[in-house]
This record gives C-alpha cells, structure tokens and sequence, in this order.
C-alpha cells in the first residue's frame, strides 16, 4: 500500500536524502519522541520530505540548505490523534471540523458516508472525498449498510452493488456502523448479503448494540461484527472483549461514559489498555469546546492510565485495528509526517501540529489550509411548496412522549386537537414533512417544551423538515423562515422570529467555522432550554426522533413507528 501512495520520482528524491546528496524539507531536531511499536519514550531526530517521514534516528542530514530545522529540546511529540468514530454533519461540514480537530492535534477520522451516501449520486460524493484528500489531514470512511430510520426507497438506495461501491475505496475502512442489525437477525438480504462482500474485501465490520445480551453479542459476531462502542459499564466493556470485540469507549455528548469505564478498568487492574479505542462519537458542535481525542486522552489521564497507554489508544490502536500503521501512528521512516508537539506528555493539547507534513499549528498560530471544498456543489435545499390550513391535520391522539433525549414511548393525548394553539402543559404538535412536498406525518411530542410556539429545523435524520410547537401559525412561520434562509433551525413566537441557526450546506450542515457554529448551537440550545427543554442536548433530540435504532417510538417517512413492535401507529399522509 505504501509505495502506491508515493510516485516513483518522489521516492527517488527521499532516496537521495537518505544517501546525502539532496536536503529534507524540515528536520525536527533533539525529539523525544513516543515510538508506538516499543512503547516508549526514544531520542532522535525526524527528516521530513513533503508529506512523509524519510528517517528517524541519531543521524542528522548530510545536506541541510533550504532545510527547516526545528529544536524539539524540552518537548514530548506523539502521533496525530485519530478519531475512530466521525459522524462529520452534526451542524459542522467535514472541513470545518476537521480544521477544528487539527489545531487540536487530531489529525485523522474515520467518517460516516451516510450524508453523502444519501444525498448525493455516487461519482459527486467521490469527487468531495477526493476535495478533502487535498487537505493536511487524513479522511478515512465507513460504508452505511442502513439508514438508521425507515425510508420509503430504503432497499432501492442501500442496495449491495451501491454499497460495494464504496467498500471498494481503499480509504473505506469499515463497513457499518450496523444500526440495522435487528433487520439482519430477521434475514434482511441485503445486509447480508453487504456483510459478505465486507468481510471478502477485509473491511472492519463496526457494530451498534446499545444494551445487549451476551446471546446477541455472540449471534452477531457470528455474523461478522469485529467492533462495538456502545458499552455504557464496565460489565458491558468486559462482556465485549470476552466475545472478541475490539472495544471503543464513549465519550460523547449524549453518553460521556469514558471516565467512569476507565476508572473501572483501572481498579480492576486489567491489562486491556492495546485492545481499547476512544471516540466522541459525532458530538455536538459545543461538547467540541475542549477539544477533540486530546479531550479524551485528557479524560484517560485523569483516570489513572499511563500516558503511553493514554496516547495509544487515540492513535497506534486505531491504526493496528485497521490496518494502516504503514501510514499512521508510528513515528518512523515512511509514514505520513504527522505529529503533535506537547510540553509534557500530561498535556495532550499540542503547542504546534504537523500534518502530512504542514504546520496547521505553529507556536501558537494557526495556517489557513482548509479551503479545498466547493460546499456549494452541494444540492441547494430548497421548499417548493408551502404550508396551508389541511396540513394542520391531526388526526389521531397517538403521540410520542420523550422519557429522556433518546428513549421514548407512546402516548395518548386527551387534547383538543382541533385547536391551533396549546395553552399550557408539556405537549407539542409534531410534524414530519417531505423536503419535497409529497407527504407528512402529523402527531403529538410531549415532554420536548412546555412554552413554545414554533420550532422548524432541516436538520433531522433524514433532511426532511421537522415541526414543532404549541401554535400553528407560529409553527408556519418557523417553516417558512428556514424555507426563506436555505435551511436550519428557527425558533418564532409572537409573530417575530426569535433565533435562527442558518445551515446553508443542503440545509445539514453550517459552512461556517467551528467557533462560530458553536456559539450559534449555544444560542438555540439557550432559547430551547428557556421554553422548558430540559433534557440534555436538543441536537440529538432532533435526529434521535426518527432513528429506528433503538427500540422505541420514532417518527420515520413511512409514519410513526413503534420499532420493538415492528409496528406503524400513524401512517403518513399524501399532501
């Protein structure tokens, strides 16, 4: 694999470094430096060629001229971070997160293509994977078997031969993450039919088994799961490395078990630390506000794993598990020549960060490289339709009643829901409605808000728009606000429009930087909590309502569903 990543004229010029008659581009000089395959600490110096490492040792350069030289005296370099677990469209696009996540010494993810893969024909989602291959940064994908929700076209979309597509990509490295796993058991053929094709061509199979038994967990290594991140106890932890899992903690905005799974392992005192990953598992974009993997390697610190072991599990781990330490995380001679310098190694945030060679942090400034994609490419979302008395329509009692930000069950209503408005009281009106017009699914949400008007976001699982609210012209206004803008969240009451988080890349993602996002994301969150959500995040909320993978009440494009029943309480409805 390696020397397809190099043509023949690069390899001759780091040849001729090596053999004194041309001079490396930087050398880091007096590093100590974390060698991942000892695990530990070694001396040397670092020549650096384009984007690869062309020699690490105790022998410096017979050639220096036009060389960067930089003293590491006094500092600790790692490898670059990798975040094994990406879902890259949580607000943020891509490139805005990945520039975050760099400045913050994670220099690699591994990204969910269930966006691109549903939004886009397959050559146009390529052609954005190969933009964001010009960045000083690493995009490694997985490919979706599943939606996570029920779409009317589900098996015509997520079809074998689509799929294998994309398998076929050598930056595929997973198939997965496997959230229809319940399908499969009940002999979906197409999933299996993914699974198998996954396994021919080597790819890591990564599951998604929130709670389950030992029995499922046996069954679906059987049928070809190799991971898991959904273990929420040391228990769970443990039952998954005995069936041969590799096992990622969490860390996430929704699920920040990793301290309490790290403490525990600790006092166990197991000897596990090179079977275990780490993920923030596609957070929201505030949880981001203290970084990123050094977020976690902080937390694994502060729960007393070594600082070796800490680090490896953010970088050498991932790249053993999938097969690409030829490249990634091992600080030796050709591999990609990135690196995080810290003042100790009880500090994961990096004073300066070389990515395939770039400086995307250099003593404390940061570089502006990360414009290489035209997110205006993007399919423009647009409404071309709008909303008239009949779509306030509700006809059945049947509601969904939150019990926290994931779980859910069926309820009935005792409401007049022939009233525009809700007075008082917990429950919302909730709509569903096709980006494109063609349908809608209207019922009740209680336990979201107890004052609030109109609620709309383009955001959700499946880009179709989301209502809610306690008053219908209130909730029209919200709709046709985000209709106006291209997409987002808007909040109305009162006639007027009270916040607005815009999301002008397909009505998905921001094309704003990370900051900004943010601080836009606190904004909304804010005006939601003061109009009585009060759970823990309204973002996951919003995506949690229509995802079929877990067994609870969802509302999905083919009505509202009871998952664990298998069974439709609501159908949807012909506009």
């Amino acid at each position: 694999m390696v020397l397809s990543m190099w043509k023949s004229d690069e390899i001759q010029s780091q040849l001729a470094i090596i053999d004194g008659k041309k001079a490396p581009d930087i050398v880091i000089e007096n590093a100590t430096y974390l060698h991942s395959i000892f695990k530990k600490w070694m001396q040397g110096h670092i020549w650096i060629q384009g984007d690869r490492i062309v020699y690490v040792g105790d022998r410096m350069p017979a050639m220096l001229e036009g060389t960067e030289r930089v003293d590491a005296t006094g500092k600790k370099i790692v490898p670059g971070y990798i975040e094994p677990h990406v879902h890259p469209s949580q607000l943020y696009n891509p490139e805005t997160f990945a520039d975050y996540a760099s400045r913050r010494g994670t220099t690699t993810f591994l990204s969910d293509n269930l966006t691109l893969f549903s939004v886009l024909d397959q050559q146009t989602a390529f052609t954005f994977i190969d933009q964001l291959n010009e960045l000083p940064f690493s995009f490694y994908w997985w490919a979706r078997v599943d939606s996570q929700t029920l779409l009317q076209n589900e098996k015509e979309l997520f079809n074998p031969d689509s799929i294998a597509k994309w398998m076929e990509r050598p930056d595929v490295l997973m198939t997965g993450e496997l959230t229809g796993w319940p399908r499969l058991l009940r002999g979906d053929q197409n999933i299996m039919q993914s699974l198998i094709e996954s396994k021919r061509l080597r790819k890591k199979i990564e599951g998604h088994f929130p709670g389950a038994s030992e029995r499922t967990l046996a069954r679906m290594k059987l049928l070809g799961a190799d991971g898991d991140h959904e273990a929420m106890t040391v228990e769970e932890v443990e039952r998954r490395l005995q069936q041969g899992y590799a096992v990622t903690l969490r860390y996430s905005s929704i699920r920040p078990d990793l301290p309490d799974l790290l403490k525990g392992i600790v006092e166990k005192e197991w000897d596990v630390f090179d079977h275990l990953m780490m993920t923030t598992d596609g957070s929201t974009p505030a949880f981001y506000r203290e970084g990123v993997m050094d977020q976690c390697i902080q937390v694994a610190l502060d729960a007393g794993v070594s600082p070796i072991d800490a680090y490896q599990m953010a970088s050498y781990n991932v790249a053993r598990y999938y097969d690409i330490t030829d490249l990634h995380s091992v600080i030796a001679t050709g591999r990609y020549a990135t690196v995080n310098f810290l003042e100790d190694e009880h500090n994961p945030v990096p004073t300066d960060v070389l990515s395939k060679g770039r400086w995307v942090l250099r003593d404390g400034q940061t570089s502006n490289v990360f414009q290489a994609v035209d997110w205006d490419a993007m399919p423009v979302f647009k409404l071309h339709y709008e909303l008239t008395e009949r779509d306030f329509t509700f006809s059945s009692s049947t509601g969904i009643q939150m019990v926290n930000d994931v779980i859910t069950k069926a309820y009935e209503s005792e409401l007049d829901l022939s009233n525009p408005t809700i007075p008082s009281g917990d429950e919302c009106y909730l709509m569903l409605l096709d980006k494109h017009g063609k349908w809608r699914i209207n019922t009740m949400l209680k336990g979201f808000a107890d004052n609030l008007q109109g609620f709309a976001s383009s955001y959700s699982n499946t880009g179709d728009v989301l209502l809610i609210g306690q008053d219908w012209r209130e909730m029209k206004r919200a709709f046709d606000e985000i209709k106006k803008i291209g997409g987002g969240m808007v909040l109305a009451e009162n006639g007027a429009i009270i916040e607005t988080l815009p999301l002008a890349v397909s009505g998905r993602m921001s094309d704003q930087p990370m900051e900004m996002i943010i601080e836009e994301e606190l904004a909304m969150k804010k005006a939601l909590e003061e109009r009585g959500y009060a759970h823990g995040d309204a973002v996951y909320t919003l995506l949690f309502l229509q995802s079929v993978h877990l067994p609870y009440v969802r509302i999905t494009p083919v009505g509202v569903f009871q998952v664990l029943k298998n069974e439709r309480l609501i159908p949807n409805t012909e506009r």
